[in-house]
Order: C-alpha cells, then sequence, then structure tokens
C-alpha cells in the first residue's frame, strides 16, 4: 500500500539521518534523475520485477515529478501484469499521465491513476486544492504521508497556522476519502484518529521504514482500536526490502517492542499485551486489509468465491529424516531457510514462512489469473 519506485537504488541507505535530512541527503537529489527514460527504465522495470518476485501482486506506486516516466512506471506494470496504482508527486501534468493510464487501461482493470500530493510540506495550498478537486471530479484516489516524524508534523503546523493538526490540513482540502492512504500516522492524536475513521481513510503501516530512519512506532492496535482500515507497505527505499512479508514480519517485531514500551510505562500488563500482532493479523493486514485500503476488497485480497485469482505458490523445505538436502525431485533447488520438520501444524508453518520466508520460497505468482513470476 506504499511504495516509491523510483527510490530503489537507495535501498539501505540511511546513513546517521531522520526524515527530512535523509529526504534531502537522498531522496531529492535520486529522484531529480527521472527526467531520463533509460534511467527510469533501468530502476521501474527492476522494482516491479522485484515486487512481484516477493509475491506482491498489487502495489500502490509513488512515481516522482516527471510526467513521461511516471507514464513510464505504469506502461511496465501492464506490460509484466501486475495490479498497480501509479501516482505522480505533484499538481502539475497530473491530469495527463491520468489520461495516459486510463487510454492504455480504460476500466482501470490492472493499473489505475491515484492522486499523489508527496506530503503536506512539499504541497502549496493552491496545489492541495486542485488535487482535492481533481480527485473528486475524477473519482480517483489518494495517497499520501502523514505524521512520520515529529520535525514533520512541526513543519506541518508552522506551514499551515490554522489548521487544528496534520490530518485537518488534508480534510481542509477534501484530500481524506474512502478512497485516501495515508502512510506512517505514527504520531496521530486521537482527535485525528476519529477524523481519519469519520472519512473512511485507510493506514499504511510502514514498521520497516519506520525503525530504519528512527520516526517511531505506529500503534497500530490502537489505530485498528478506532475502526480504521490499515493495511502494510514496504515503504522502499525508507524501508530496507522491497518484500512485503518482510514488512509483515517487521509489523509483528515493533508492536511486540510497543507491549514492551507500554508496561514499562505504567500500562497494565492486559493493556500492554493487546499491543501485540499476532501473525494471522500481519498477514491480514498485508493482505485483505492492503486490499480494502485501496478499495479492492470485493476483488482480491481472498480466496472467496468471485474474486480475481491474485495469489503466490509458497514452498517450504521438508527435512528428511536420514538428513542431508531433500531436493523434492528438483535437484540443487534453493528452498530457503525455512525448515518443516514435521511435527509442525499449518498454524505453525505459516509462522515459520512469516518469520523466516523470503523470495525463495516463492516459487510462482499469479495476477488476475495470469502467471507473472516463476522462480527458475
Amino acid at each position: 500500500t506504499h511504495t516509491h519506485a523510483s527510490q530503489l537504488p537507495n535501498t539501505g541507505l540511511f546513513g546517521a539521518t531522520t526524515l527530512l535530512d535523509w529526504l534531502k541527503t537522498y531522496t531529492f537529489p535520486l529522484e531529480s534523475r527521472y527526467s531520463s527514460l533509460s534511467h527510469a527504465r533501468r530502476v521501474y522495470d527492476r522494482a516491479v520485477t522485484s515486487t512481484l518476485s516477493h509475491g506482491t501482486t498489487t502495489c500502490a506506486y509513488y512515481a516522482t515529478i516527471h510526467p513521461e516516466s511516471t507514464n513510464l512506471l505504469a506502461d511496465i506494470c501492464l506490460e509484466k501484469g501486475q495490479r498497480a496504482f501509479v501516482g505522480k508527486a505533484s499538481l502539475e501534468d497530473t491530469k495527463a499521465v491520468m489520461q495516459h493510464i486510463r487510454s492504455k487501461d480504460p476500466q482501470g482493470e490492472l493499473v489505475q491513476p491515484i492522486i499523489t500530493p508527496r506530503f503536506a510540506p512539499s504541497c502549496t495550498k493552491e496545489a492541495l486544492a486542485a488535487l482535492g478537486q481533481l480527485a473528486e471530479d475524477e473519482s480517483l484516489p489518494i495517497q499520501t504521508h502523514i505524521s512520520e516524524n515529529k520535525g514533520e508534523v512541526a513543519l506541518v503546523e508552522q506551514m499551515f497556522p490554522n489548521s487544528t493538526s496534520y490530518a485537518n490540513v488534508y480534510d481542509s482540502f477534501h484530500l481524506l476519502t474512502p478512497r485516501t492512504v495515508l502512510a506512517h500516522a505514527i504520531h496521530l492524536d486521537q482527535t485525528e484518529m476519529e477524523l481519519i475513521k469519520r472519512r473512511g481513510s485507510g493506514i499504511s503501516h510502514c514498521p520497516l521504514s519506520n525503525t530504519s530512519l528512527g520516526s517511531g512506532i505506529c500503534p497500530v492496535r490502537r489505530i485498528l482500536d478506532h475502526g480504521i482500515n490499515v493495511g502494510v507497505g514496504t515503504d522502499f527505499s525508507g524501508g530496507g526490502s522491497c518484500s512485503i512479508l518482510t514488512a509483515a514480519r517487521e509489523a509483528s517485531g515493533v508492536s511486540r517492542l510497543l507491549s514492551n514500551f507500554e508496561q514499562g510505562s505504567g500500562k497494565s500488563e492486559e493493556e500492554s499485551e493487546r499491543m501485540k500482532l499476532s501473525v494471522a493479523e500481519c498477514l491480514f493486514l498485508a493482505t485483505r486489509g492492503g486490499a480494502t485500503c485501496l478499495g479492492l476488497e470485493k476483488r482480491v485480497g481472498a480466496f472467496e468465491v468471485g474474486m480475481e485469482w491474485d495469489a503466490q505458490l509458497v514452498r517450504l523445505e521438508s527435512v528428511p529424516e536420514e538428513g542431508g538436502v531433500d531436493d523434492g525431485g528438483d535437484k540443487g533447488m534453493d528452498e530457503g531457510i525455512v525448515y518443516c520438520w514435521g511435527t509442525e501444524s499449518w498454524e505453525e508453518k505459516v509462522a515459520k514462512w512469516m518469520y523466516c520466508g523470503d523470495d525463495r520460497n516463492t516459487r510462482k505468482v499469479y495476477v488476475k489469473g495470469r502467471l507473472v513470476h516463476e522462480r527458475s
């Protein structure tokens, strides 16, 4: 539900910076290069291929301010068969990008345009108003960032002194809708959560980048308790992996840390324990939760009659009793590091996959019934 395709070359580069310094040091210089279509093709082709290889059937992509390379990203998603939402990160030429995508996929069967104000500090009031109006006029989804970093929150307060909160900034420009996905949401207050719930917007939980950039721990349980839809985002390159499975794993880990912190701050053991997200919950957020945030809950995210066949075939290694390597008929196949010993229940196998799995376990990936990735 939250990915910066243009930032793939910077994956793993954080330095000693936090969000705003990181953007200036790494992100903005890289993104300035996307006026070059050859550079854009090199990166975007790898970004789509990589996310598909990790089992991501649907991806909400941020591109850059460059319309031609944004169009190219949409074209690559269509070529490779990935379901995607593709957004240009500014107002200028956004309508032209929308028209290009709709000319290639008129019904939005695979690729749809998405309104993408990068985040409030990068937009003028006029741009936010125009983007909100365009989303309403064209019935478009919206993606943006919110409350990722305390310095960012303070900057928004300084830039929009007449707004009561970060969420209120977006709401005042009609950018909080049932088709809005807000990334991070670490530092929301109670009033903001209530507002987001009323508007029906969703949250993309990005634990990898939240941790890597030292932004904080998102209180996912509290957000869910408010009745807000939550999905999971890899957020590369802020996140150090393009694997949605890794993001789900990290969601579990940071929820356990938060539980510990809560208990240390005087909360009861019962209250603190509730902060933890189970394996089933993390995988729900990575599948059906994300589909709901993107308005696709009736089409994908579950195996139900009438839904489209978006799926991945997962293979785990079975360790033979006599030792050695069980090649399963495929001599030399690398099965990854999820080892099954014949004693695990299905629930335990799934848990091992979430905590230890990677793209080596993803043998095949299907989108809308089409085989879009196969591991040789």
